[in-house]
């Protein structure tokens, strides 16, 4: 169990607050959603939180199966629905392993990727569009 500790600040800002250490996120509303956008939108944290998932599980995954993954990155793109209600449309992943991988290593990191919690926790409602990239 973990427990988070949000308060308002006002103008449209929240104060986060990680139980287990005392770490700290600030969120903003967006400014198209009359916010100032100074740091991450609830929703970024949405698309920040799949693209970190889906790397720490294919690192689980690769340290368990002694796959070498080191300096992988992934970039996500988020983009919001034009009608109300307002809400993530898609979300645009792109994986980048920079090793070359062989046809099983990519099906294990894949399927390690796709399958991470928050990936399988978010409504279908959202397009999630994957891409990985090996040896680039």
């Amino acid at each position: 169990m973990v427990e988070i500790k949000i308060a308002y600040e006002g103008q449209l800002r929240c104060k986060a607050v990680h139980g287990p250490s005392g770490q700290v996120i600030l969120t903003d509303a967006p400014t198209d959603n009359m916010g100032k956008g100074e740091f991450f939108s609830p929703t970024d944290l949405v698309a920040a939180a799949l693209g970190t998932c889906m790397l720490t599980i294919m690192g689980i995954v690769a340290n368990k199966n002694k796959i070498d993954i080191s300096g992988a990155t992934a970039d996500v793109v988020k983009e919001m629905t034009n009608v109300p209600p307002r809400q993530i449309g898609t979300m645009r992943v792109k994986i980048n392993v920079p090793k070359a991988m062989t046809d099983e290593q990519k099906r294990i990191l894949e399927n390690a990727a796709k399958g991470c919690p928050v990936h399988k926790n978010l409504s279908s409602s959202i397009n999630i569009a994957v891409e990985f990239a090996y040896g680039k």
